[in-house]
């Protein structure tokens, strides 16, 4: 019997980023489980940061999800949650954005949750999905480490930037939860955890965990 199969795309076309979320989502892993794998996208810009990125890789995204035959859910790594619903119109088979299943997520941990963002202009565009999730009073507070998404995934002192901004979330701001605005924060989750006390959240394994479910119930 062929394993279920879920296809975790990094919109940004910098396989630092891919390498972090591969080894972010290695726990989510057993045996006879579903396949993760995780894969580029060639097209998208080095990293997602503005909304004419965003807009840049909607439909190279939908190309690849109508192209790929084996795969029995998607996941787009990407915390703007690019081509989300055009991937889904384009497909019978589950799409999953790392935004919505990260959010949904910090509400199962938390009354009111933080976000660290990559830099101050992303947090407009985040706050806006969040209106329109309808969520916004669930939201104690967004911080940006003004970093790029290569920075993020590989740079010097991102993790204690992402501890300061944490901890003024927790303590200056009331969240109960941190919830990491950036595929490309995947490998500090653990030890910023660590550091602050409270739950932090990859929107990655989120969304993941949530595929997991999706396909193990279809099979």
């Amino acid at each position: 019997m062929t394993r279920p199969r879920i296809l975790v795309v990094n919109p940004n076309s910098n396989e630092a980023v891919t390498r972090g979320l591969e080894e972010a989502l290695r726990p989510l892993s057993f045996a006879d489980g579903p396949e993760i794998r995780c894969r580029t996208l060639a097209e998208g810009p080095f990293g997602i940061e503005s909304q004419a990125d965003v807009e840049s890789v909607a439909m190279p995204l939908r190309r690849l999800v109508e192209g790929e035959t084996e795969a029995d859910a998607f996941v787009i790594a990407c915390y703007s949650d690019p081509g989300l619903h055009v991937c889904r119109e384009g497909t019978a088979r589950p799409v999953f954005g790392i935004a919505e299943s990260g959010v949904l997520t910090a509400l199962a941990r938390a009354e009111r949750f933080g976000v660290i963002a990559i830099k101050s202009r992303s947090i407009q565009r985040h706050l806006r999905y969040l209106r329109q999730m309808g969520l916004s009073d669930r939201l104690a507070g967004e911080r940006a480490l003004e970093m790029s998404v290569a920075e993020t995934a590989s740079g010097e002192g991102t993790l204690a930037r992402m501890i300061a901004l944490g901890t003024a979330l927790r303590d200056q701001d009331g969240a109960g939860a941190v919830l990491m605005g950036c595929a490309g924060m995947a490998r500090h989750r653990r030890p910023l955890e660590d550091a602050l006390g409270i739950p932090v959240i990859d929107p990655t394994q989120a969304a993941v965990t949530m595929a997991l479910g999706t396909v193990a119930l279809a099979s």
